[in-house]
Order: C-alpha cells, then structure tokens, then sequence
C-alpha cells in the first residue's frame, strides 16, 4: 500500500474511466480506497511477455466496490515510460494474480515530469 498522504497530493499522469470487474466475474472480493494499487498492464492474457507497471488510482475519500466503476487520476512509480506503455491501446487492466478491473484512459496529464 502507498503513502495515502502523498497519493493526496501527487498529481495523476493520466486521467482514467476505473472499472474494477464484479467479484462473480472474477474480480476482487473487497472494495478498494486510496493507498490501494496493483500491477498495470496493456494485455489481458499472462504470456511469455507478461510487462506490468505499478500503479495507483487516485480516490481521495472514495471507496470503490467490486462491479463500481469512477473518474480518477492515476499515477505510477515509473512515471511517464509507464504512461507511454500503457497508452499504446488507450486501455490497461489491473492485475491481483488474475484481472480484476480496466481502466479507459481519457488524458495524458505528464504533470509528474521533470521538466527542468
């Protein structure tokens, strides 16, 4: 789990539509909230190939159940190659050992470079 307080402040590399997939449809069983992350990945199959990004939607004060769906930032701990990766197809998946939800993405914010 992340730092919650630097998850409040640190702005979002991309702006996401989060669905996490119903807990019958195998997604997770308990509902999410800030600190929550999990590997980020473009392929919804587990190859030889398998690339993740770590990852963590920014819910402020909102809690997310399984089947709910919600607007949010997302950051991630590689940043702007992590945001290249994943924009490839304009969609990720969240992965738990399984694939537990997807996220459209909607912006690339690229607010969290070093523009120096």
């Amino acid at each position: 789990m992340a730092n919650t307080e630097y998850l409040r402040g640190v702005k979002p590399d991309l702006t996401v539509d989060l669905k996490l997939y119903p807990t019958e449809k195998g997604g997770r069983k308990s509902p999410v909230r800030l600190g929550w992350g999990s590997p980020c990945t473009i392929q919804h199959e587990r190859g030889d190939e398998w690339v993740c990004w770590d990852g963590w939607p920014l819910l402020g004060d909102t809690v997310l159940a399984p089947g709910e769906a919600c607007r949010v930032g997302y950051t991630f701990l590689s940043g702007q190659k992590a945001v290249d990766a994943l924009s490839v197809n304009g969609k990720f998946y969240l992965w738990e050992g399984r694939l537990i939800g997807e996220a459209v993405i909607l912006a690339s914010e690229r607010s969290n470079e070093d523009t120096t």
